[in-house]
């Protein structure tokens, strides 16, 4: 059996998978987000041990939890763990919806220069990136900053306390932007700029590699058998995107998660562009990747507190298809990431009519997400990227309107990937190449990943969208200052 631990920002999933990779089982433990002030986003980072404890207890209350071999992690990226000598969190964890560190972000990009960020880390400051949260700490909470003997990422967090090992990966690290990219190693001008040394950071492992065994006092504890392995994981795009086979050079994968991602797999390292990130994979290689802040957080706002409805399912099924009614929802409720890289953006409703109706409404939600998810994949093809098809994940991809929407956006065939769980399959695969069962991430893909449904563009659909895409562009794709 091999372990895929998923640590998200409301809650911890697992997954057991047997050597086939096929899931057999599985837990779930939730957690508070903690908004002490606007636009601030923190976590306990032993809420997260507990959900892992509790989480791992319940399984194996139902399974033998010793047929286990290896473990594997998927992460929540850029949140920012700090703590002192004994091993303490000096603070919250400040997560990656946080945005606090908007000064520092300007400072970073315009200060110290985008140009000397893209050659030092491969991508430019954004407010969620990890750097700029380490310089806010600096600024504004000194004394603190002066107790930090490590900094991590939320998911290396749980490897340390499962293992022992202060490990972190190439794939999540790529998010920190004091990691540089292209040659998988720190920036040493960028600790300069942040007054941390690289004894204070993890050791660097790909996302496949194994950094050590299950630590004794947890394998009492959770009866996992001490001689699993545990694989480094990565983050949770890059693991996602693995649980859906988006693995080499054009392969596209669609996360539609609370933020939406698009991912395109590279075989070689390619400089960020039009707001796009260039990340690490947790193949061993790189990726593409745009991401949109509100992506399932647009619309459970608007069934939820807007409409406080309970049938999510039947509001959603009634909106119907694409249809060129003049109504645009911009889905900038938390600012935009990629690719206008404005943490100032609103979201808005444009061209209502007294002739509209709560479907027209509801559809108009969905399609700005799609429309936002399609402007990622617009500046990725400037970047060279084209895709046959894309895999999806993520909430979103159990409603079958939400997924024929997206596919007449972006054009392509919609695949779904029969497991459901990108996050925690990909980890389940990551933890089976360390424990050797396959010789390297894309040979394990190629033999477990089996998509399930597809969604197919039709002519008219992708006309009336690249129609409204246009139109989306002057509403809100621009900066707004």
């Amino acid at each position: 059996m091999y372990l895929g631990i998923d640590l998200g920002t409301s809650s911890l999933k697992i997954l057991l998978a047997d050597e086939n990779g096929k899931p057999v089982d599985g837990a779930r433990a939730e957690y508070p987000v903690s908004c002490p002030r606007a636009g601030w986003s923190e976590q306990s980072p032993d809420d997260w041990y507990d959900a892992l404890l509790a989480a791992v207890k319940e399984l194996g209350a139902r399974r033998d939890l010793q047929a286990v071999r290896a473990v594997g992690f998927c992460g929540q990226m850029h949140g920012l763990v700090a703590l002192d000598k004994g091993g303490k969190a000096i603070r919250p964890a400040i997560l990656w919806n946080d945005g606090r560190a908007a000064e520092e972000c300007e400072y970073l990009n315009e200060t110290v220069g985008k140009d000397k960020l893209l050659k030092w880390t491969g991508n430019i400051a954004y407010p969620g990136f990890t750097a700029p949260k380490i310089l806010w700490l600096k600024k504004h909470e000194p004394e603190r900053f002066k107790r930090i003997s490590k900094i991590m990422l939320p998911k290396d967090y749980l490897v340390w306390k499962m293992s022992g090992v202060f490990a972190g990966d190439a794939s999540d690290n790529s998010g920190t932007l004091y990691f540089d990219v292209k040659n998988k190693k720190w920036s040493a001008e960028m600790l300069d700029i942040m007054g941390v040394e690289s004894g204070q950071l993890p050791k660097i492992f790909e996302s496949y590699e194994a950094v050590g065994k299950i630590a004794p006092a947890f394998a009492r504890e959770t009866r996992l058998n001490p001689n699993a392995l545990v694989a480094a994981g990565g983050g949770d795009q890059a693991v996602g995107a693995v649980g859906t086979g988006t693995v080499g050079e054009g392969a596209l994968s669609v996360s539609l998660g609370t933020s939406g991602v698009v991912f395109a797999g590279l075989d070689a390292f390619k400089a960020a562009d039009g707001g796009l990130h260039s990340f690490c994979h947790a193949d061993g290689k790189y990726h593409l990747m745009g991401c949109m802040l509100s992506c399932a957080a647009s619309v459970d706002f608007w069934l939820k507190n807007i409409l406080r409805t309970k049938d999510f399912a039947a509001d959603v099924a009634a909106i119907g298809g694409a249809k060129a009614d003049g109504l645009y929802f911009l889905p900038y409720l938390a600012g935009e990431r990629s690719p206008i890289n404005d943490p100032g953006a609103k979201g808005a409703f444009y061209g209502l009519t007294l002739s509209h109706t709560r479907a027209d409404m509801t559809r108009a939600v969905v399609e700005g997400v799609c429309l936002g998810l399609k402007d990622c994949y617009e500046a990725m093809k400037k970047s060279g990227v084209r895709a046959k098809f894309a895999g999806v994940i993520g909430g979103g991809a159990k409603s079958p309107e939400w997924l024929q929407i997206l596919a007449g956006c972006l054009g392509l065939e919609i695949r779904t990937v029969g497991a459901g769980e990108g996050g925690g399959l990909g980890a389940a695969i990551l933890a089976m190449v360390a424990d050797g069962a396959y010789e390297n991430v894309e040979k394990a893909c190629g033999a477990l990943i089996a998509y399930d449904k597809s969604y197919f563009p039709t002519r008219s659909e992708t006309d009336c969208y690249d129609r409204k895409y246009a139109a989306y562009k002057t509403l809100g794709g621009v900066k707004t200052g």
